[in-house]
């Protein structure tokens, strides 16, 4: 109960990864390995929220697990070494990034369904 509190208020502030005056940045992650079945999508979506990173995850159903994230340059950074650390049980072969352009529609991190 005390975690979701902390989430929600992370939402309404932005969170550390959407302070005020920082420079918004998109950035699309693809990763690959043994990322299904193991939980990834839901720790990406703690990590998310502990960097304050807007945006989503889902399954590809090429076996990868795509992740579309905004933040700023540093918390984008932290998410990637979360994102290439995985849960346990997850093996992560590569993380591929690629810029992407901002969605000034989104406002949380949420878990898509897949393919």
């Amino acid at each position: 109960m005390q975690r979701e509190a902390h989430y929600k208020s992370l939402k309404l502030r932005g969170g550390p990864g959407m302070r005020s005056g920082t420079t918004k940045t998109a950035k699309r992650y693809r990763i690959r390995g043994r990322v299904q079945g193991v939980g990834f999508r839901y720790f990406a979506e703690r990590a998310a929220h502990a960097a304050g990173i807007l945006g989503h995850v889902r399954n590809c159903a090429d076996g990868t697990v795509e992740v579309y994230a905004i933040g700023d340059a540093s918390a984008l950074e932290v998410f990637k070494h979360r994102l290439a650390q995985g849960p346990p049980g997850a093996w992560v072969q590569a993380v591929e990034e690629s810029e992407m352009p901002v969605n000034q529609g989104c406002k949380e991190f949420s878990i898509k369904g897949g393919w």
